[in-house]
C-alpha cells in the first residue's frame, strides 16, 4: 500500500481526551429501511454487577461464575464496536436547533450491520458495551428482538449509553451532535471480550470509532487479532467521524493503523479524499493506492450512483437505484449488511465477478430502501423487501 500505516496490532495510538459533545455534518450517500422480522431465541447479555430490572428491558441471564454468559452460540458474522441511541427529528430539512421534536431510534454502525444481517436472514452477533441504564437495556432488547446474538454485550455501571442527535438538512447534509463523556462503548476492556464467539465466526466486522481512546482501542486490537489468527475474514468500514478524534492526523493514523489486516474494506468518496489527503476519489489510480497486498475486496459506495469494486483480478461499478430519501442515516451500514450476508453464505463469490456484481446489486438495494424511513435500525430492510425491490432493478 502506498500510504503509511502503523503496525496493525500496535497499541501506539492513544488519546487522553474526554469528549463531551461534537457537532459535524457532511454530504452522505443516498442509500437504506423496512420492518422488523422474525421472533428471536433467548440470547444473553451481562455486566459484572447485580443488574436492576428495567420495565420492558431484559436483564442478564444464565451467567457463569465469572459474571459472563455461559458458552455462546456461534454466529456467522460478529460485529464489534459502538451501539447508541440516535435522536432523529420528526421534521426533515431542519437543523438540530430548529427541529420541533425528535424520534428515538437505536443505532451505531456496527450494531446496524448486525441487525441488518439478521433482517436479511443471516446469522449475526454484536460485541460492545452500553451503559447500565434504561437506554442500554433497551438496546440489548433491540438486538434480542432482531435475533442478534448479544452474548458479547457488556454493561458499564459508571458510564452512560452514548447518544447522538442526527438530522438531514435541506442542503443535503447530515448534522450530528454526540454526547460522550465518556460513553460506555469507549470503556470496553480486553478482558471483557467473548473471544470464543469471535473465533467461531466466518466474518468479523468493525469500524474505527473504537480506536479513538483506551481501553476500547486495546480491546479492538485484541479482538481483531483473535479473529485473524483463527482464519476469520476481517471486514472494515472506517466510518470516519472526524470531530470525535483529537485531530485529522490522529484520525488518519488511527484508521490506517489496522488497514493492512483487513480482507474486505468499504469506504466512501469522502473517506478516500481524507485518507489520500485530497486526491481525486473518482480516479482508479488513487483508489488503488488504498489496496494493500492482502486485501481481497475494496468497495467504494457512491450513494444513489451505486458502488465501485476492486480486487486483484478485476474492478468495476454496479449502478444504484433512485428513491425518495427521508433519512440517509444507516444507508452505508445497510449496504455492508447486504454484501456481508452474501459473503457469509459463500465467500467464493469474491473470485467470481459476475456473482459478485449480483451480490453488490443486492447490497445497493439494501442501502436504497433504508433511506426511505427515519432512523437506522428501524429502517433496515428484510430479505423479502429487498427481493421485491430487485424485481424492478434493470439487469
Amino acid at each position: 500500500m502506498a500510504l503509511q500505516a502503523a503496525s496493525p496490532f500496535s497499541p501506539a495510538l492513544s488519546s487522553n481526551s474526554r469528549i463531551k459533545l461534537h457537532i459535524f455534518h457532511f454530504k452522505t450517500a443516498r442509500l437504506p429501511p423496512i420492518a422488523y422480522h422474525r421472533s428471536s431465541p433467548s440470547l444473553f447479555c451481562t455486566s459484572s454487577s447485580n443488574l436492576p430490572s428495567f420495565s420492558g428491558c431484559p436483564k442478564a441471564l444464565s451467567t457463569a461464575d465469572d459474571g459472563f454468559p455461559e458458552a455462546s452460540a456461534s454466529a456467522d458474522v460478529v460485529c464489534f464496536g459502538e451501539m447508541l441511541i440516535d435522536f432523529v427529528p420528526t421534521v426533515s430539512g431542519l437543523s438540530l436547533s430548529e427541529a420541533p421534536a425528535f424520534k428515538k431510534a437505536p443505532g451505531g454502525a456496527p450494531a446496524n450491520v448486525a441487525v441488518g444481517i439478521s433482517r436479511l436472514g443471516g446469522s449475526s452477533a454484536f460485541v460492545g458495551k452500553v451503559g447500565e441504564d434504561e437506554f442500554g437495556y433497551m438496546l440489548a432488547n433491540i438486538l434480542k428482538e432482531n435475533s442478534v446474538n448479544n452474548s458479547g454485550l457488556r454493561f458499564d455501571p459508571g458510564a452512560r449509553t452514548a447518544l447522538a442527535f442526527v438530522t438531514l438538512r435541506s442542503d443535503g447534509e447530515r448534522e450530528f451532535m454526540f454526547y460522550r463523556n465518556p460513553s460506555a462503548d469507549m470503556l470496553l476492556k480486553e478482558e471483557e471480550l467473548d473471544l470464543e464467539l469471535i473465533r467461531k465466526a466466518k466474518i468479523f466486522h468493525y469500524g474505527s470509532i473504537s480506536l479513538i481512546t483506551e481501553p476500547s482501542r486495546s480491546a479492538h486490537v485484541a479482538a481483531a487479532k483473535a479473529a485473524k489468527d483463527s482464519g476469520v475474514l476481517l471486514s472494515y468500514d472506517p466510518n470516519l467521524r472526524l470531530p470525535l478524534w483529537p485531530s485529522a492526523d490522529s484520525a488518519r493514523e488511527g484508521i490506517l493503523s489496522i488497514w493492512d489486516i483487513a480482507d474486505i474494506i468499504k469506504i466512501s468518496e469522502e473517506e478516500i479524499s481524507f485518507l489520500t489527503q485530497g486526491e481525486d476519489p473518482y480516479d482508479d489510480a488513487v483508489v488503488r493506492k488504498l489496496f494493500h497486498p492482502n486485501l481481497k475486496l475494496l468497495l467504494v459506495t457512491e450513494g444513489p450512483d451505486g458502488c465501485r469494486y476492486y480486487s486483484e483480478e478485476f474492478s468495476g461499478r454496479v449502478p444504484g437505484i433512485k428513491v425518495s430519501a427521508v433519512d440517509t442515516t444507516g444507508a452505508g451500514d445497510a449496504f455492508v449488511a447486504g454484501i456481508l450476508s452474501q459473503l457469509a453464505a459463500d465467500q467464493s463469490l469474491i473470485k467470481d465477478e459476475a456473482r459478485l456484481r449480483e451480490a453488490l446489486k443486492f447490497a445497493n438495494v439494501c442501502g436504497a430502501l433504508t433511506v426511505t424511513e427515519r432512523g437506522a435500525i428501524p429502517a433496515l430492510p428484510t430479505r423479502q423487501a429487498v427481493l421485491d425491490a430487485l424485481v424492478n432493478v434493470p439487469v
